[in-house]
């Protein structure tokens, strides 16, 4: 496989989100999808409406617009919104299907689209690139009337199926590089080229997603932040560890800030905050929590790094498929000993060390060793590079590029 550039069709159906919306179409339901900017949510509005086609839905049945575009028909309002909306719908006939693209760019989006709820026959489906879509207001007039599904990069799966690739060491370790945002894998682009596109995607979201819908005054400040992050990704931090980052960079900045500069990238979906928690006391552990970040592609891009940092991104690998997979993780403590991950969801729960590879005795007594303080028998993984398998004492050891594919969680 060429590690410069691909070719192959434009679209993926990607039947991990499609299964989940699937039930839900032509249903008196909001459909809400979110997830970060150009993470293929517009795409997924295509894939949809393709299902409707061919169960014969006619073309003039469909409305759909794009909130993002300068050439909007229609006065950016929600009453210019409506009254556009209104008059395709009482132009036709029978249920419309309304496709509501970057919605939050809408004043009172959410009183409008409720008032399409009630006053017409429609299914609706809106996107939107802010984690907190639906909360405030929306719950407010929307309660029991949504369902929302949260759209990620591509996953390793999705980026072998697009390729139509093998599952080697050296196509994950191009995954880990370029990352599964989807227009990088459904275009022939260089790495140069791929890391320019990230770049815009990054400056994207910071001066529209958070500086702009926050009014964010310090914006090198913000800056710094992000890029401590980006570079700490799955490291333990505290408000005290990056107040004294920012003291080495001659800036200073209060807790109340702080956070709040957090906040602000995790409704852009740029930043993932994992919490920590004592596994024997079951209590959170406060201030000691990870963050990871929304596609390794991204953070290579800004860091201008390579694999160097492996480690790092294999933990965020991991990571991101769980969130992809619908699982609640937080980070496990025991003693003075950590587990990487601990995830609960539909199919039970487990534990999961990530690391590089497990290259002497010292290093698996270290990553399995934590499981023995553990006071259930929940299934633990260990999860490295190596292409041996070092499962013992019923802990599993699996290979991540294996793990990343396997239906066993």
């Amino acid at each position: 496989m060429d590690t410069t550039t691909f070719k192959h069709p434009p679209y993926l159906k990607r039947e991990l989100y499609l299964s989940r919306i699937r039930p839900f179409i032509g249903r008196d339901l909001i459909k809400v999808l979110t997830g970060l900017r150009r993470s293929g949510k517009s795409v997924m509005l295509e894939l949809i409406k393709d299902e409707l086609v061919e169960h014969g839905i006619a073309p003039e049945q469909f409305i759909h617009i794009n909130f993002d575009s300068a050439l909007l028909p229609f006065p950016l309002t929600r009453q210019g919104a409506f009254d556009y909306i209104r008059a395709k719908v009482e132009a036709g006939a029978g249920q419309f299907h309304v496709f509501l693209d970057e919605i939050q760019d809408l004043p009172e989006w959410e009183k409008m689209v409720n008032s399409l709820m009630i006053d017409f026959d429609a299914d609706i489906y809106i996107t939107g690139s802010n984690a907190k879509l639906l909360s405030g207001e929306l719950a407010t007039h929307l309660t029991g009337r949504y369902i929302q599904v949260k759209i990620l990069p591509f996953s390793y799966a999705e980026f072998l199926e697009v390729h139509k690739a093998e599952n080697t060491r050296g196509n994950f370790e191009l995954y880990l590089l370029r990352g599964g945002m989807p227009f990088l894998n459904v275009e022939s682009i260089s790495m140069e080229r791929a890391r320019e596109y990230l770049l815009d995607i990054y400056e994207t979201i910071v001066s529209k997603d958070i500086v702009s819908r926050y009014e964010v005054r310090d914006i090198e400040l913000l800056r710094r932040i992000l890029l401590f992050f980006f570079s700490n990704i799955g490291n333990v931090f505290s408000a005290k560890s990056i107040i004294k980052f920012l003291k080495s960079e001659y800036r200073s900045s209060s807790n109340e800030t702080l956070y709040n500069y957090i906040e602000y990238a995790k409704t852009a979906h740029l930043l993932y905050q994992v919490p920590r928690e004592g596994l024997a006391g079951k209590k959170h552990l406060h201030f000691q929590e990870k963050i990871f970040v929304a596609d390794t592609g991204l953070r290579n891009a800004l860091l201008h790094r390579g694999l160097e940092d492996i480690g790092q991104l294999l933990e965020n690998a991991v990571y991101l498929e769980l969130l992809r997979r619908g699982y609640n993780v937080t980070v496990g403590k025991i003693g003075e000993q950590e587990i990487d991950f601990v995830a609960s969801g539909a199919k039970g729960k487990f534990y999961i060390q990530v690391c590089y590879i497990l290259y002497d005795k010292e290093v698996l007594r270290r990553e399995f060793s934590p499981f023995e303080k553990i006071p259930d028998n929940e299934p633990k993984y260990v999860v490295s590079m190596d292409e041996t398998n070092f499962s013992h004492n019923g802990y599993k050891h699996y290979n991540i590029r294996d793990f990343l594919l396997s239906d066993d969680f």
